[in-house]
């Protein structure tokens, strides 16, 4: 666990020595330094910290309010500290009021959680230098599709959701997705969520001939379900989105259910060296830690190339792959990932990791 008061006295002794003794690329961390999302704050804090101080570049900590109409004064703390290149910013109300001053200043943005499509498409419009470490809009059901769309297409299909929006609209996008290509599920349905058991759930299913279930819903619900089809001897291969990615309880999750989502990219290979070198630091490389810790690395190896060459920074970070914790990265001309970073994961009982042999 990452302790607040250890990563505030962190960024206070970077803070002291960059006034002292300002080093390559200068770096701002936008990140909550107290308050509802100081936990997330002390993530991006930890992750991009420990990589700053690794380069030997310098850290600017602005502390993040996500307030509206905040992001004004966040820009104007960056530009004073004439930082080279902003990371972080966990809230889209930072980057709002942010990115008109950031243009003005030539100080791209890299968030690590803003998500917004409408904020992407605003930035593109307005020429703001926002690029997005985090996942758009749609790349959870865009990745889910192809899953099922490659996995799935002979089989027998379910598509089953909780009734919240976020399980609707993503198994709506599924169902639209399986009809434009010419399959129909044989079972849809909209379950009641939180419930101790799914017996009479798994039978209908079992009735429809389903033999796959992609589930929109949380990890207890389909706790609950695979334990029952369990039960009942009801064979159901059973997908889940990334809210899968939640405490293993009350009921364990049954091994082999798998699951579209972020990675944890601390038991992936190329997450595994950063994440024993934070653990040396006694931090846990966990949430926004390794993704902060790659933009931190991404902004410093962008600057110091466009410098090299002679060229705006914003245009180095276009097109350029960087390898990093969380895998190889590169910005498309939309400023987005180039590559979709939901993956086919499948759970072993003590974490999701990539599933070790195809769909049977």
């Amino acid at each position: 666990m990452i302790n607040l008061r250890g990563i505030a006295a962190f960024l206070t002794l970077l803070g002291t020595a960059a006034q002292g003794h300002a080093a390559g690329v200068t770096i701002g961390v936008i990140a909550p330094q107290g308050g509802p999302l100081g936990l997330l704050g002390a993530q991006i804090a930890a992750g991009a910290g420990f990589e700053i101080q690794q380069s030997g570049n310098t850290l600017v900590a602005v502390n993040e309010t996500c307030e509206d109409n905040s992001g004004a004064a966040v820009a104007d703390a960056l530009v004073n500290a004439k930082v080279q290149i902003a990371i972080g910013f966990l809230c889209s109300e930072t980057l709002e009021g942010a990115l008109p001053k950031l243009k003005d200043a030539n100080i791209p943005a890299i968030t690590v959680s803003a998500r917004s499509r409408i904020l992407m498409e605003d930035a593109l419009k307005n020429g703001w230098p926002l690029f997005r470490l985090a996942p758009a809009d749609g790349t959870e059901a865009a990745k889910i599709i192809e899953v099922i769309l490659k996995d799935w297409a002979a089989d027998p299909i379910a598509l089953i959701e909780d009734g919240t929006i976020h399980g609707r609209e993503l198994t709506e996008a599924v169902r639209n997705a399986l009809e434009q290509n010419g399959l129909k599920p044989v079972f849809t349905d909209t379950y009641r969520p939180g419930q101790e058991q799914q017996i009479a759930l798994v039978r209908r299913l079992k009735r429809a001939g389903a033999t796959r279930v992609f589930v929109g819903g949380d990890r207890s619900d389909v706790a609950v379900m695979a334990r029952d089809a369990k039960a009942e001897n009801i064979p159901l291969s059973i997908l889940g989105g990334d809210a899968m990615r939640a405490a293993d309880q009350p009921l364990p999750l049954t091994p082999r259910v798998r699951a579209v989502a972020l990675p944890e990219y601390a038991l992936l290979p190329e997450g595994g060296p950063a994440a024993d070198a934070l653990r040396a630091k006694g931090t846990e490389p966990e949430g926004y830690v390794l993704p902060s810790l790659a933009a931190a690395l991404i902004a410093g190896r962008a600057a110091e190339a466009a410098a090299a060459a002679g060229k705006p920074l914003r245009e180095t970070l276009v097109g350029t792959t960087f390898q990093t914790p969380i895998g190889a990265v590169a910005f498309t001309g939309a400023h987005e990932l180039s590559q979709n970073p939901y993956r086919l994961l499948e759970w072993r009982g003590n974490g999701f990791f990539p599933p070790a042999a195809p769909t049977q």
